[in-house]
């Protein structure tokens, strides 16, 4: 069992803290026993097992390159986050390249985040984009680290089941037009309503900031422009809420076309 702050490996994982030492060292952090075996599931690798037996109810089925026990008093000093369960990783992260992503479906549903800063925003995007069966995110012009642990945390582990890029704004758009993929952006001017756009067919919808929103050059690569209405005094929605509901519309006009077509049948 490690009891001391200062063993070396304890000393990585603080270090794994900082988004440079993680590409450094191409390793990154999963907190949790759900996010850990969600990794795993979606076939990523686990160099390192921490397990706290003080914290852990149950590490069996745990599998991993190497399993190391610390104390409670090291686990408290490499665990980022409250109430944790005692399970901490080390994990080999994937980079795909999005010039060699090729959709499966014929009409694929992606979601492009230019920009995005906030792990958080990362993460709950992701999450969204599993449960609505979304084919890809992009995340065009990155200012966050894909694999952030606050935005693994906040995709509860969802962030590994979806195909996840990152390029800039001109490899995005030259991609989505070389597929065929129309190009909604959410956009506050010469927009139409979300509810009035046609999701059937190969669509990527992006969001920009909520500081700056999307940028110009997005606007006008954009096939069209949406906006949800506000019937209040608000002007815009948290992006990851805003990303929420026009997945989800999307999502409801695929099954509802589905239904239709089965129906006439």
């Amino acid at each position: 069992m490690i009891t001391s702050k200062t063993n070396p490996k304890i000393k990585n994982i603080i270090k794994l803290e900082k988004a440079s030492e993680r590409r450094e060292q191409n390793r990154i952090l999963i907190e949790g026993r759900r996010e850990i075996e969600r990794a795993v599931a979606c076939g990523f690798e686990i160099d390192t097992l921490f397990i706290c037996p003080d914290i852990a109810k149950d590490g069996a089925g745990m599998t991993a390159r190497s399993i190391e026990e610390v104390s409670l008093e090291v686990f408290e000093k490499i665990a980022y986050r409250e109430g944790s369960d005692g399970l901490l990783a080390v994990a080999i992260p994937k980079y795909a390249d999005l010039k060699a992503f090729k959709p499966k479906k014929k009409n694929p549903l992606i979601i492009v985040l230019e920009t995005v800063e906030k792990p958080g925003n990362l993460g709950a995007v992701m999450r969204t984009a599993d449960a609505a069966g979304v084919d890809a995110v992009i995340i065009a012009d990155p200012r966050t680290d894909l694999y952030n642990p606050n935005a693994i945390r906040a995709s509860v582990g969802c962030i590994f089941s979806v195909p996840l890029f990152a390029c800039s704004s001109e490899e995005c758009i030259k991609w989505l037009k070389d597929n065929n993929i129309t190009i909604y952006c959410t956009y506050l001017k010469a927009s139409i309503d979300y509810l009035d756009a046609d999701f059937k067919k190969a669509s990527a919808i992006v969001m920009g900031t909520e500081a700056t929103g999307i940028s110009q050059q997005w606007v006008d690569a954009a096939d069209q422009n949406i906006i949800i209405p506000m019937n209040g005094i608000a002007d815009s929605l948290n992006v990851s809420v805003t990303t929420a509901i026009v997945t989800f519309e999307a999502v409801r006009q695929r099954r509802d076309g589905k239904l239709c077509k089965a129906s006439r049948m």
